[in-house]
């Protein structure tokens, strides 16, 4: 088998080091792993297939003889690195939000749009986090019934805002247990105890960057140009997996047993929809791991072509560093 050469840009991170365990957990064909970041990361390693493998400086010469870079880095940084990582030859497959929305960039989550990776010109985007989870649980109704719609409120995990929100939970608990004082650096308001609803910047219209993200990213993933999102991100007092409950509207009315089987046959999804038995997608059952699991489906009562239904997956995993392996891993075979 082929082996490739591989860049981690931003391995120092959260969704860096995850993307290094993905790879190594999916036995991906790599020759060389370069990881990539800040120069106050340089000097530390990262173990990969039981070796610790050295933290380089990211710069300009850094892409060269690589074949696949992941980008872990934010917008900025993969925007400045970019022309150097496609003058070197490499492919980028990048998590941040830099590229999403460049038309000649594709987006892809391998489950629903898999063959666009075929048409990069040496970028691909993963797409935002709670875009992925939302969109791998309704991905089955949209095969049924093209969907027109949909209303949404996230619950995002603290791990949506990195290393930084996981510590500061962690921290913010231990502190109310111990009667201390509450301080708050990655979030603007306390967190533990707490919701905050406001993710990314607001827009003109109201909504916040992250909300538009739904309808925008939605529209170029699932190829329906028309499709229109109202969405409500919510941060939460939640370590790890995203939660979001969707309502989704459909042109033709569709039936919840054949809802329910053919979301049980999609590929990356688990149905978990027993409400009776009280079996249905929690963030517990759903962090560190790959699946998302999708419940509580039933029939939209404002709506007769409206089905709701509530889904749960692990932000990090396939809703960044999985996802972006699993494009490179397209890449390698088409």
């Amino acid at each position: 088998m082929k082996k490739y050469n591989v860049a981690v840009l931003g391995a120092t991170g959260e969704v860096g080091r995850q993307m290094i365990k993905v790879l190594e957990e999916h036995e991906f064909p790599v020759s060389e792993l370069r990881l990539l970041a800040s120069a106050r990361s340089v000097g530390k390693t990262v173990c990969f297939n039981g070796k610790d493998i050295p933290v380089y400086e990211a710069k300009e010469d850094s892409f060269n003889g690589i074949d696949i870079v992941f980008g872990a880095a934010s917008a900025s940084l993969a925007r400045k690195f970019a022309p150097f990582i496609k003058e070197a030859g490499a492919v980028f497959v990048d998590n941040s939000s830099a590229f999403r929305h460049d038309t000649d960039v594709p987006l892809v989550v391998p489950e629903i749009n898999g063959d666009d990776v075929k048409w990069n010109k040496g970028i691909i985007a993963n797409p935002n986090c709670s875009t992925i989870i939302t969109l791998m649980a309704v991905k089955g109704i949209n095969r049924l019934s093209k969907i027109e719609k949909m209303v949404a409120s996230t619950y995002q995990a603290v791990s949506g805002a990195g290393a930084g929100g996981l510590r500061e939970l962690k921290d913010q608990n231990s502190a109310l247990a111990e009667g201390r004082e509450i301080v708050c650096d990655t979030f603007p308001y306390q967190i533990a105890e707490n919701l905050i609803p406001a993710i990314g910047s607001f827009t003109d219209n109201g909504y916040s960057t992250e909300e538009m993200k739904m309808q925008n990213e939605g529209r170029k993933i699932m190829h329906l140009p028309d499709l229109k999102v109202t969405c409500t991100c919510v941060r939460v007092p939640v370590m790890r997996s995203h939660s979001i409950s969707v309502s989704v509207y459909t042109e033709d009315e569709l039936d919840l047993d054949a809802v329910r089987a053919q979301i049980a046959k999609e590929d990356g999804v688990r149905l978990v929809d027993d409400p009776a038995n009280r079996i249905y997608p929690m963030p517990l059952d759903t962090s560190d791991q790959d699946l998302v699991y999708v419940g509580r489906i039933r029939k939209d009562l404002a709506f007769e072509k409206g089905i709701t239904l509530w889904c749960c997956g692990d932000q990090i995993r396939k809703g960044a560093a999985t996802n972006a392996v699993q494009i490179a891993e397209l890449l390698i075979e088409r």
